[in-house]
């Protein structure tokens, strides 16, 4: 018997789930669908429910409780907000608006697509709380109105009209008594605690500074300056203690040599039993042992044991840094001029990339919805039996467009001559012909700033040489193209791979690291690695002091994490260079010419296959 639900929403309401955690990063937050009020308990969620029908409007106001819910608990910290925090009234209404303000801004600064479903969430309460009817700050309430400016002063936009007009009321007020601070917000947001300093300042420039209560950072100053002066008083000999006791045995000597006597006594005792404690305790040292620091970071997540002798002189620099705009024309001219008879080839594969691409883009219908665009088509048949329900339609999204391709080219000496330029006209073809399909390109380039070595190896070597060094030249990775960067913007900077002396060696697994941590960081549901080789990975320094499959078994270790982890989809063409034995997903071409082939090919095949259900609600929750 199929276990399968036969609930339509059931799809949607588990990828937004998971969306969800991986948004809150928190892979064990349990995320369910009611009717209850939102919010988060512990490391359970609960998210609007969301019927059958899947109105427009249900699933907007998931999306958009789910967004806030998920970068609250992703930059908010219990412990610091609880220690700034005010005890209750006004006060604390409008620290705790402001810190809700302060963690969707930064979301919206680090994720974009997130403000606009934040903002769909923020005008179905404003709306249902009849913000919009509100005339008078009498009714307005500020805390929720400081919330709203602070929210729209960090992101720049515009709230929704309900929203905008509870902020509206009160801003006046707001910006005369709290201008001057409120200029200091933008330096503020990423930082909890500094945060947390300039709302109780905000606060107090709005009259309620009476329900802030003491100030946390001046208790803990009193309470050391109290321990510093308790520890004085401890160690001061003339104390007044002592000078009582001196009083006193002056005016009675008899009774002072008596008591003298006796302190004498119980001082031998309590040097005896300090002994025997001192005898089974000799160890002990007084007080917490300090804290040891904590280690540094792993160079590679891939491998913890891999190693780098220095990083100081490693570069990530754009190409338009690395050469002068007048040279960079001239060897863009140079690549066009070298590649002209392949140019038509290379075209004609890439429209035939696009054609298949756009088909996919066809629009489409789906009818007999309950809700949606009317279906024209079908009136007829309400004209002919009244009784019979009006049926709707609704366009399709297109799902893959939702998508970034970074394309990592290898720049090694090895590649110099015709490869390299095939290679760079490649990407520039597929770059453009991906842009007119609303895909996003980012090209990247991976080399070595010296042969056998440079500063790194120098260094080492007035280092007295130590064994097992690790990873031992400078690198170079260069970005040829940002993926929000339009083409005709970077189509100059591929010329920088004809420049003489760029091309050196190459260290594939920090490179193709250093990629996908870049692609991590983009906002799009599905994200494509392209990997183009023609060798494994080589360094002469590196591999002269350290195990010869050294740089090898790290590429192999960063290509598992890789494809374990499924966040990035990988794939390797290697030209003259078997990389089957490296990536599950690979071709091996024996003759650069078939380069252009190779990649759209690849290409076209991954797009052909479907995307995943995370990927479509990332796509919506990511879009704009």
């Amino acid at each position: 018997m199929s276990t399968k639900s036969d609930n339509p929403a059931d799809p949607f309401k588990k990828a937004l789930a998971e969306a969800t955690k991986v948004m809150a990063d928190d892979p064990d937050l349990s995320v369910t669908y009611t009717v209850d009020p939102s919010g988060v308990s512990g490391d359970a969620m609960r998210l609007p429910q969301i019927s059958r029908r899947m109105s427009r409007d249900e699933v907007l106001l998931a999306r958009g409780t789910a967004d806030a819910l998920a970068l609250h608990r992703k930059y908010h910290d219990g412990a610091t907000h609880a220690r700034y925090a005010p005890q209750q009234g006004i006060a604390r209404e409008l620290y705790e608006a402001m810190e809700t303000a302060r963690c969707e801004a930064m979301g919206a600064r680090d994720m974009p697509g997130t403000a606009s479903n934040i903002d769909v969430k923020i005008a179905h309460e404003a709306t249902g709380r009849g913000y919009g009817e509100i005339t008078s700050t009498e009714q307005a309430p500020l805390p929720v109105a400081a919330g709203y400016l602070i929210r729209h002063l960090a992101t720049g936009r515009d709230l929704p009209p309900a929203a905008a007009n509870v902020m509206e009321l009160w801003r006046g007020f707001i910006e005369q008594s709290a201008g001057e601070h409120l200029d200091d917000l933008q330096e503020m947001l990423s930082d909890q605690q500094g945060f947390a300093k300039f709302a109780r300042q905000i606060i107090e420039d709005l009259g309620y500074g009476d329900q802030l209560g003491d100030d946390p950072d001046e208790i803990d100053d009193e309470d050391q300056d109290d321990s510093e002066e308790n520890a004085e008083e401890q160690d001061d000999p003339d104390s007044t203690g002592q000078d009582e006791s001196q009083d006193e045995s002056e005016a009675n000597p008899e009774q002072a040599q008596e008591e003298q006597q006796d302190m004498s006594e119980a001082q031998v005792s309590m040097d005896d039993m300090a002994e025997e404690e001192m005898g089974d305790e000799a160890e002990m040292p007084d007080g917490e042992a300090p804290l040891e620091p904590p280690p540094p970071p792993p160079v590679s997540e891939a491998d913890p044991d891999y190693t780098v002798y220095d990083t100081t002189h490693d570069e990530e620099i754009d190409a338009q840094e690395l050469a002068e705009p007048v040279e960079l024309e001239r060897l863009r001219a140079y690549l066009d001029q070298q590649l002209e008879p392949l140019k038509g080839a290379v075209s004609r594969l890439a429209n035939k990339l696009q054609r298949r691409l756009q088909a996919q883009q066809n629009r489409s219908w789906e009818f007999d919805r309950e809700e949606g665009i009317l279906d024209a088509g079908r009136l007829a048949r309400v004209v002919a039996n009244p009784t019979t329900p009006l049926s709707f339609k609704v366009e399709k999204d297109t799902e893959f467009r939702d998508t970034v391709v970074t394309l990592l080219l290898d720049n090694s000496g090895s590649m110099r001559g015709r490869p390299i330029s095939i290679a760079a006209i490649c990407a520039d073809v597929l770059a453009r012909t991906l842009e007119r399909c609303n895909v996003k390109v980012e090209i990247l380039g991976f080399t070595t700033r010296a042969w056998k070595g440079g500063l790194s190896r120098e260094k080492w070597l007035n280092d007295g040489r130590p064994q097992q060094p690790g990873r031992l030249n400078d690198l170079r990775h260069i970005i040829y193209k940002k993926a929000d960067a339009p083409m005709r913007r970077s189509r100059q900077n591929l010329g920088l791979m004809m420049k003489e002396g760029l091309l050196k060696e190459n260290i594939d697994g920090e490179a193709l690291e250093w990629a996908h941590r870049r692609m991590l960081a983009r906002r799009e549901a599905r994200k494509i690695l392209m990997v183009i080789s023609d060798g494994a990975p080589v360094d002469d320094s590196t591999l002269s002091v350290n195990p010869a499959n050294y740089l090898e078994k790290h590429l192999r270790d960063v290509i598992a994490m890789v494809e374990k982890r499924k966040q990035v989809e990988l794939l390797a063409i290697g030209i003259g260079h078997d990389v089957t034995r490296y990536y599950d997903r690979a071709v091996t071409i024996t003759d650069v010419e078939q380069l252009a082939g190779a990649m759209t090919e690849q290409l076209a095949a991954l797009f052909d296959s479907d995307p995943r259900a995370r990927a479509r609600v990332m796509g919506m929750r990511k879009a704009g």
